[in-house]
């Protein structure tokens, strides 16, 4: 008897990747045998960096990890699961105010599309209360992210917010 292939799809804006996103990846990389890690371009939102700088920073931090690949995608989830052959998707959870929201998007996303499962995992303590929102915030205001994020993307947000010459 063979083991079927499975493949999930980490799905999120990424805008930027933290370290948390980054132990995430790491976990369900144990538990699937391929992880897309798919930027979604979310029109509604006004990213920091373009879909096509965060797939870079990606590829940058994780894209060498056996088992990942890099994408984006566009539209519904639910969709996106479907063309990536993708059997479950990955979620981070920080916090139970996440998790509402989260368990709210899985419950849809089943909704419409019955074999669309989600997984959630958690990251390590030390990454529960990092979020993109934070580091954006802090990068503004020229505090030290270096432990929260990767190399790659603090040169980067450094960059984005260097005042004006």
């Amino acid at each position: 008897m063979t083991k079927a292939f499975r493949t999930a799809l980490c799905p999120g804006s990424f805008d930027p990747v933290t370290n948390g996103h980054l132990d995430v990846i790491g976990r369900a990389v144990h538990l699937f045998d391929r992880v897309i890690v798919a930027v979604g371009r979310n029109q509604a939102k006004a990213p920091i960096f373009t879909v096509e700088e965060r797939v870079q920073h990606l590829r940058a931090t994780c894209g060498e990890l056996d088992g990942v690949d890099i994408a984006c995608f566009s539209g519904l989830l639910v969709d996106a699961v479907r063309d990536f052959g993708a059997v479950a998707v990955v979620r981070g959870l920080r916090a139970v105010s996440d998790f509402e929201f989260e368990f709210q998007m899985a419950l849809m996303n089943r909704e419409l599309s019955p074999d669309c499962e989600t997984v959630f995992l958690m990251p390590s303590p030390k990454y529960s209360f990092v979020s993109s929102t934070m580091i954006c915030q802090l990068a503004r205001m020229k505090g030290d992210i270096l432990p929260f994020v990767p190399d790659v993307v603090a040169r980067a947000l450094e960059e984005r917010f260097r005042d004006p010459v």
